[in-house]
C-alpha cells in the first residue's frame, strides 16, 4: 500500500481522496490542509477553490494559473510542524507546515502558518496567519 500524497500511512482513496469527494470528511483543520496539499499534487483546481474561504477564494482565471503551476512542479513531501486548535469541536485553527517540491531551478519549499475556519459547517483555508 502506498501512503497518501499528504504523507499519512493510509492509501489516497481512504485519506485525502475521501475528502476530495466530500469536503465535510475533513474533521480537522489539519485534515483540510493535508487534503489541499494532495490537491496541489494532483492539480485538482476545483477542490482547491472549494476548500478556500469565500472571502479569499481565487477567481476562475487565478484557478487556471494555480493548476498550471501545480502541474509544472514535482511535489516531494509535506511536513506538518504544528497545529493550534482546529479540532472537530473548534471553529478556527492554524497549521504550520512545509511543502517541498522541485521546479526548474531545484528544490523549493513553501513554509506557511495557515489559518482555517469553518464556513457552512466545514473547514476552509483562509490564508496566512
Amino acid at each position: 500500500m502506498d501512503n497518501c500524497h499528504c504523507g499519512r500511512p493510509i492509501a489516497y482513496p481512504s485519506c485525502c481522496g475521501k475528502i476530495h469527494h466530500d469536503i465535510t470528511a475533513a474533521l480537522t483543520a489539519e485534515d483540510l490542509m493535508r487534503s489541499r496539499y494532495s490537491a496541489f499534487v494532483l492539480a485538482k483546481g476545483d477542490y482547491l477553490i472549494k476548500s478556500h474561504h469565500s472571502s479569499t477564494r481565487p477567481s476562475r482565471k487565478e484557478k487556471k494559473s494555480i493548476v498550471r503551476w501545480a502541474k509544472s512542479v514535482n511535489w516531494v513531501k509535506l511536513e506538518v510542524l504544528q497545529t493550534s486548535k482546529g479540532t472537530p469541536q473548534d471553529t478556527k485553527g492554524t497549521v504550520e507546515f512545509k511543502a517541498f517540491y522541485y521546479d526548474d531551478t531545484g528544490m523549493q519549499m513553501i513554509h506557511e502558518h495557515s489559518k482555517f475556519i469553518k464556513e457552512h459547517g466545514y473547514w476552509v483555508y483562509v490564508g496566512v496567519v
